[in-house]
């Protein structure tokens, strides 16, 4: 007859088992070990203990010897497992990535879950596998554009300059245009969003005309200025200059960094700002759209007012645009820029490398 081993405790190993046993944020099967063990060094066999703490006998067995082997270590952390044998081998799961980063399939621009699992010879389940293992989604892609202006760098260091030290006795003001914002009514009315139930709007819409939205929002509050317009010629341009002329303090310079649309540039508009001369133009550099920080702005109110609103007509979008300028301006926050233009810099030199690079290959 089997007879249980005999369990004798040091002063801290019962410490810790106790520990264990009441510890509010132990893991529960730590605690039923510490149980186990305690139970069996207080000489009780097997099945009291198991009857006791309502779990099997197998399992206090188990855990009495693990102990005995290897004390507090032995019941602390789980055994390691051999586990099952991959399912896919290591040339299969090579080949699968292989092929998804380096080939394209036949007539397709990229690998769907069946094409790869049927250029290979697996299930799709497999290719699933496998892609979320090395993070690989083919259907994915994300644009992007390095920017060729030979006069990056200075014109980097210029707006990054302004948006980390802003002058004194001056603003500092990013403004664009969003153009050609359509006045868009859906053919049929949209129900609300219910419990269980997405909100939802017709495929199909009804264009209602187009406006321009003129915007400069300025870094250190974040107070924005606004103005629709039908069109977005230079004589809007200097409509729009003459508002911020209008809104913004008199005895303080004016800092305007903008893109380099060929509005922004035309003679009238540099004759213009020859005349006023607290204007200061910066323009950001070619294809980097994403250093004009008014961008973030036009981002916001697209997702949060234009792209699902319902518009009749472009007066009510209008109406819609300027109220919630106002909104924003009971409330503005001011910008922030922490980027440094050297990192900025590093990066454009990796990602220009790394264009060469796939280029030659």
């Amino acid at each position: 007859m089997k007879t249980a081993a005999v369990i004798i405790l040091t002063d801290t190993e019962r410490k810790t088992l106790e520990t264990w046993s009441r510890g509010r944020s132990t893991p529960a099967r730590l605690v039923l070990r510490a149980k186990i063990v305690l139970a069996a060094a207080e000489g009780k066999m097997n099945d009291t203990i198991a009857a006791e703490l309502a779990t099997s006998k197998p399992t206090v067995g188990r855990w009495r010897k693990r102990f005995v082997t290897l004390r507090l270590a032995g019941i602390e952390k789980d055994a390691p497992r051999s586990g099952r044998t991959p399912a896919v081998s290591a040339k299969m799961v090579n080949l699968i990535v292989r092929k998804t980063t380096q080939e394209r399939p036949d007539n397709a621009t990229h690998w769907s879950t069946r094409t790869m699992a049927k250029a290979v010879g697996v299930g799709k389940d497999t290719v699933q596998r496998v892609w979320a293992a090395h993070g690989l989604k083919p259907h994915l892609v994300k644009t992007f554009k390095v920017s060729n202006d030979p006069h990056f760098v200075e014109k980097l260091v210029d707006v990054v300059g302004l948006y980390l030290n802003p002058p004194e006795h001056a603003l500092v003001l990013c403004a664009d245009e969003k153009t050609s914002i359509q006045a868009l009514d859906r053919t049929q009315r949209s129900l609300p969003l219910r419990r269980g139930r997405h909100s939802t709007v017709t495929h199909d819409y009804k264009r209602n005309g187009t406006t321009t939205l003129f915007a400069a929002i300025e870094m250190t509050e974040g107070r924005l200025i606004g103005r629709c317009m039908p069109k977005h010629r230079h004589q809007e341009w200097i409509k729009f200059l003459k508002q911020i002329d209008a809104e913004t303090p008199a005895e303080l310079d004016l800092h305007l960094i903008v893109d380099n649309y060929a509005t922004h540039k035309h003679p009238k508009v540099q004759s213009w700002l020859k005349r006023h001369r607290r204007f200061h133009v910066h323009f950001i550099p070619t294809s980097s759209s994403w250093l004009n920080l008014v961008e973030r702005w036009f981002r916001e109110i697209t997702d949060n007012r234009i792209r699902r609103g319902t518009f009749r007509n472009v007066e009510q979008l209008n109406q819609a645009i300027m109220a919630y300028i106002e909104r924003h301006n009971q409330s503005p926050k001011p910008l922030v820029w922490t980027a440094q233009a050297d990192e900025i810099l590093a990066k454009v030199r990796r990602a220009r490398k790394t264009l060469d690079k796939s280029q030659s290959v």
